[in-house]
């Protein structure tokens, strides 16, 4: 699922320097994102059902896999909000979110692969720890800019889009600090 997430995050990268014409075929390209991890969800689930043993516990797959799917729905809401409001000239501290964004998503493709070896996972969690008060800041930086630079109606268009994508990076914050309180019940 964390490659869905950062698949969702490519596609939005697109999205932020696309036409107005290509808006709708890239909005549906996040939907699709979205339903593969749903997909991939819904497998995970029916997998910890029936192994009679699993590499953590479940209630620990549940929680990473819950929270990695919301992160996809998160981002198609932020695509949406490209599309429906017709946003195409994003400002540039919203293209830094989705940096950050990006990078959080990369990291937690590799920790979901390392989750055998919970003691490498540490500088994992640290580091996106660190990306998601980057990522507050960089949402407050935006909403400043926007009210000063923007009218009423246009400030809330581009406010949805950069909520939703400090929502999404708060997010990747909550799967890190769950992968912390595994390492540390683990340990």
């Amino acid at each position: 699922m964390a490659t869905h997430v950062t698949a969702g995050t490519q596609t939005l990268a697109e999205l932020l320097g696309a036409a107005r014409g290509d808006f709708a075929s890239l909005a549906e390209s996040l939907r699709q994102h979205e339903a593969a991890s749903s997909s991939d969800f819904a497998t995970l689930l029916t997998g910890m059902r029936t192994s009679f043993i699993n590499p953590l516990p479940r209630e620990d797959l549940y929680a990473l896999g819950q929270l990695l799917n919301e992160t996809s729905e998160i981002l198609t809401g932020a695509g949406e909000a490209i599309e429906l409001y017709s946003l195409d000239r994003i400002p540039a501290r919203v293209s830094d979110q989705l940096e950050i964004l990006s990078r959080q998503a990369e990291l937690t493709v590799t920790a979901m692969k390392s989750l055998n070896d919970l003691d490498s996972l540490e500088d994992y969690w640290l580091e996106i720890l660190r990306l998601a008060k980057r990522a507050d800041h960089t949402h407050r930086v935006v909403v400043t800019e926007l009210l000063d630079a923007h009218s009423p109606t246009t400030f809330v268009k581009y406010r949805a889009l950069a909520d939703q994508l400090v929502f999404a990076s708060r997010q990747m914050r909550a799967v890190a600090t769950h992968v912390g309180s595994i390492i540390v019940k683990e340990s």
